[in-house]
């Protein structure tokens, strides 16, 4: 008897895959916190990582899972308990905006691997990570 899983394309398993149509709409985001303006391409202002005290950062938010809209009041609930999971790292809040679109966002100073896995949970399809003297970078999850 033949145990072995059957083969499943790459692109079967990314199930979560992000259109074409919302890449472009993250790339096209600003997104503003303490100030800075960061867009995805583009270098980080070093301002931003000595008021973190960190060489790295992510930005991430609870709002809209899966990029469906939700009503504002449970955007708000989830945002106030990633804020919660978020409590051992330096924390500031951010927003990102595109045309009349806007959501409430955090920027997390230090490793990425934790929010990553947070965001996640929070059923998010991507994170924005920044490093000092480098790009903002998408990281779809």
């Amino acid at each position: 008897m033949n145990l072995e899983r059957p083969s499943i394309p790459v692109c079967a398993e990314q199930h979560n895959a992000i259109p074409p149509r919302m890449l472009r709409a993250y790339r096209l985001t600003r997104y503003r916190v303490g100030g800075a303006e960061i867009r995805i391409g583009f270098h980080v202002p070093d301002a931003l990582f000595k008021c973190l005290g960190t060489r790295t950062a992510t930005l991430l938010t609870a709002w809209n899972p899966f990029s469906r809209r939700m009503p504002t009041g449970w955007n708000q609930r989830m945002q106030h308990r990633l804020r919660r999971h978020l409590r051992r790292f330096v924390v500031l809040d951010a927003e990102g905006s595109l045309h009349g679109w806007h959501e409430a966002m955090l920027l997390s100073g230090g490793p990425p691997q934790p929010v990553i896995r947070l965001a996640r949970r929070f059923r998010q399809s991507a994170v924005v990570q920044l490093r000092r003297s480098a790009k903002a970078q998408l990281i779809q999850l």
